[in-house]
């Protein structure tokens, strides 16, 4: 039986398989950990916050899919997958979902509607994501 990322990878399915690369992972682990790291200095704006937190959970999410061996052809998906790559539930990618939606009419539509709720919500979601990454084993050089 098929795995459910092997079921979305294929002809105009959004994942394609590609074997795992350390350099690729390490770069994107350490990228992902130094935002989450800025996105909690409060002498930030809040929009700054926001962008640092979310650009922080796409980069650990996106290397959690590469070490899965997966790459993937829209932003959007990495946090879907994430019961498959790193066995996080709906209370942390629900929230990864929803802070994509706010950066999207942000980044096209000029409408960030953020609040200091929601960049907390993120920040959390993205320290469970950061701690599951560690927790893994290095990829295959």
């Amino acid at each position: 039986m098929p795995s459910p990322l092997e079921n979305l990878s294929g002809p105009g399915k959004p994942l394609h398989p590609e074997p795992p690369d350390a350099k690729e992972f390490a770069g994107l682990q350490r990228s992902g950990l130094a935002r989450l790291k800025d996105a909690q200095v409060a002498q930030l704006s809040l929009e700054s916050r926001f962008d640092l937190a979310y650009n922080a959970a796409h980069a650990m999410c996106l290397a959690a899919l590469r070490w899965n061996g997966y790459r993937s052809g829209n932003r959007y998906i990495v946090f879907q997958v994430l019961p498959h790559t790193l066995g996080l539930g709906p209370d942390t990618w629900r929230v990864l979902t929803k802070c994509h939606h706010i950066r999207n009419l942000g980044e096209y539509e000029g409408n960030l509607n953020i609040d200091e709720r929601i960049v907390r919500d993120l920040i959390s979601a993205c320290k469970q994501v950061a701690s599951k990454l560690a927790a893994l084993p290095p990829p295959p050089d």
